[in-house]
């Protein structure tokens, strides 16, 4: 039976690259982007939900559609994410608060508004970041609202990782890599097909729920 992945903020970057590849390799593709639309791509097994992840009425919308219209998943990845402040040594309140609304609050509220559509035995993948490790030996003092977001966002993981052990879903916090998007920069190490090669490498490892790992190198992280 062919599996069905749902991927938040496929419309670009590493989201876009997991659509392609997940395509690829014969899974059904339900993708999600603030105006329903992804421009790149036209294949069969694709459908495209529109959903702002900040908002509880358009997360409701987009649930009810893929409940319509496919009545459950094998695998979330939860890859919509801001950074909006790795330039900044000084923290914004604003900016934090701009920053949690969509990698925490967004994230939790779609997750746990669409956990029950998500099979037993399934996965879900928090792409998270090792800008988030707590015990990193050096930590540069900037984008303190990215590096908090990321920080509770493992901690999402731990906790939700828990809450599902009896209906063995699998739940784990991946960093993506640096990679070459409008986030990272021209200067980052990889390309988005090349981390999104590896998070699918991750998933096909069924690794242990609750974990925390990196998809350019293939290896554990300690939170």
């Amino acid at each position: 039976m062919q599996k069905k992945v749902l991927i938040t903020g496929g419309n670009r970057g590493v989201g876009l690259a997991l659509v392609c590849k997940f395509l690829a390799e014969g899974f059904q593709v339900i993708a999600t982007s603030r105006n329903g639309e992804i421009e790149k791509v036209n294949h069969p097994d694709l459908t495209v939900v529109k959903l702002e992840i900040t908002s509880s009425a358009s997360i409701s919308n987009a649930v009810s559609t893929i409940k319509k219209d496919f009545g459950s998943i094998d695998f979330l990845i939860n890859n919509a994410g801001v950074g909006l402040d790795f330039d900044e040594y000084h923290p914004e309140i604003d900016v934090v608060r701009a920053t949690f609304e969509t990698n925490v609050f967004g994230l939790l509220n779609f997750t746990e508004s669409f956990l029950d559509l998500i099979n037993d035995g399934g996965t879900i993948f928090n792409v998270s970041s090792v800008m988030g490790m707590l015990n990193r030996e050096k930590i540069v003092p900037n984008a303190t609202a990215y590096r908090m977001s990321k920080s509770a966002l493992n901690m999402y993981t731990k906790t939700l990782s828990a809450r599902l052990h009896d209906r063995n879903i699998n739940v784990l916090s991946i960093h993506p890599g640096w990679v070459k998007t409008d986030m990272g920069g021209e200067d980052a190490d990889v390309t988005p097909e090349f981390s999104a090669n590896g998070i699918f490498e991750l998933y096909q490892k069924r690794l242990p729920s609750g974990t925390f790992w990196a998809a350019d190198n293939q290896v554990e992280l300690n939170w």
